[in-house]
């Protein structure tokens, strides 16, 4: 059971750094950088504004034990859609092989988080 909660929150606070404290950051303190990610994908600014503030909201539902599973569920879906299609994004606009590569990283991070969270609350059943 210890060895399943480190395995966990190692997994979800790299999360919560990737996913929620860095973009929040960019977005407050530098709101040009908030940006950097997606103009060259052709995307709006106001949809980086928007995606940060769901990341953060889906970071949180991941991190804090006492969201109730079906919305940490939704959470863990929205963060996979958003990793999925920020690869598919870069495959097809920008094609540059390390931005492609990041969210697939990123997303087995968060597949390990998934996991290890449906094992702990299984064991503590």
């Amino acid at each position: 059971m210890r060895k399943n909660k480190i395995i966990f929150w190692v997994a979800t606070i790299i999360i919560v750094a990737w996913e929620g404290v860095m973009p929040l950051s960019a977005l407050i303190f530098s709101p040009d950088q908030a940006t950097v990610g997606t103009k060259p994908l052709g995307y709006p600014d106001y949809f980086a504004y928007t995606l940060i503030i769901c990341k953060v909201l889906g970071v949180f539902a991941i991190s804090y034990r006492k969201t109730p599973p079906t919305l940490r569920e939704w959470a863990y879906a929205g963060l996979t859609f958003n990793l999925i299609f920020a690869f598919i994004s870069h495959a097809v606009v920008d094609k540059n092989l390390g931005f492609m590569i990041m969210p697939l990283v990123v997303l087995g991070v968060l597949m390990v988080s998934y996991i290890y969270s449906n094992k702990i609350r299984t064991e503590e059943k």
